[in-house]
């Protein structure tokens, strides 16, 4: 079964309302490129645009930040809080904090630290797939990671662990950043497949779906998530993994496409959550969403005057509820049997 989102159409253009001593700006409507969404303790809703800055929805009132108000950059790559409630906005040119007053720019080091470690209250930045790997933060201070050295030639066809012949950049840059139900963190790179860090040691899966691809496409492991099961998926639906020891596992086959009525040209996912049910949602740029309860796959499309919409990201808030962001659409929310198109009341 194939569902198709409510077709929207007909905006209003945004109304601004600022003064000149003011910070941030009213709006009544968010922007069609919303590609990071996140909600705070306090239940205010934070939607990262790519390139006009990052959107506050209190419940009453959307305020708009850009540079202009401190953010280092205006496209948001992701956005998550520490125990204290400061906000962290993830861009390619660096990281934001914001402590409900300002926004300050984080100094980040430029030499990379060996001492990898894994804490419960660590938070984990990927600035964007950088050259640079990761970026750990302990509360105080950054450290600079990079993932130990594999052998890629099965995965990129060289043995050259930092350079990728598919890309002029590090095949080691890190694209997903997700920890397990036991705490450990997993670590998704455009092309050197990916890496779980148990706080000891790493695994390392290199499976050539992790890779580049026969066709020469290259999704790169951008999600991983551990289902109802125990099982994690990599980024795609063609194989899932038990591990079946500190440093073994098991690759065992993931969702046969045949068996299912769904349109997927590309089984690779970009984003992912588990429900209230734990039921798994995989979102896709192209091939739109996924519902996945162990037994059956529902694909969602969505579409605005007859054109497609195009997914960057699934979020579940604090109350369950789930957001999907676009890269042409805005931000669409479930009501339990569609997503529709939302907008402030």
């Amino acid at each position: 079964m194939i569902l198709n989102t409510i077709s929207c159409s007909g905006q209003n253009k945004s109304k601004t309302v600022k003064s000149e001593d003011s910070f941030g700006t009213i709006v009544t409507e968010l922007p069609q490129r919303i590609w990071a969404i996140f909600q705070d303790k306090n239940d205010n809703y934070w939607f990262g645009s790519n390139g006009y800055g990052v959107y506050m929805f209190d419940g009453n009132t959307i305020t708009k930040y850009t540079k202009e108000d401190g953010l280092i950059d205006d496209a948001i790559r992701g956005v998550q809080d520490d125990a204290q409630g400061n906000l962290y906005f993830e861009t390619p040119a660096g990281i934001s904090i914001y402590d409900g007053k300002a926004f300050t720019t984080l100094k980040l080091p430029q030499i990379v630290d060996k001492n990898w470690q894994l804490l419960d209250d660590d938070l984990w930045f990927n600035t964007n797939g950088s050259a640079n790997d990761i970026y750990r933060f302990d509360g105080e201070k950054f450290s600079l990671l990079q993932l130990p050295d594999q052998d890629l030639t099965h995965l990129i066809g060289a043995k050259d662990g930092r350079k990728s012949m598919v890309f002029t950049y590090n095949a080691y840059s890190v694209f997903g950043v997700d920890k397990d139900k036991s705490g450990n963190l997993w670590l998704g790179t455009i092309n050197a497949g990916a890496f779980r860090f148990n706080g000891e040691n790493f695994m390392w899966f290199d499976e050539e779906e992790l890779g580049t691809l026969p066709d020469g496409r290259v999704p790169g492991v951008r999600s991983i998530i551990q289902d109802k099961e125990g099982y994690f998926w990599l980024s795609n639906i063609v194989s899932k993994y038990k591990i079946t020891s500190d440093n073994t596992y098991e690759k065992l086959p993931g969702i046969d496409l045949s068996q299912h009525n769904v349109d997927i040209e590309l089984p690779y996912f970009m984003s992912s959550v588990l429900d209230d049910s734990n039921d798994l949602w995989m979102l896709s740029y192209g091939d739109g969403l996924w519902k996945y309860d162990g037994k059956d796959l529902t694909q969602f499309n969505f579409e605005e005057d007859n054109n497609y919409v195009n997914l960057m990201t699934i979020y579940k808030d604090n109350n369950g509820k789930l957001w999907v962001g676009t890269d042409n659409g805005s931000v669409y929310v479930y009501n339990g049997s569609e997503f529709e198109k939302w907008s402030i009341k």
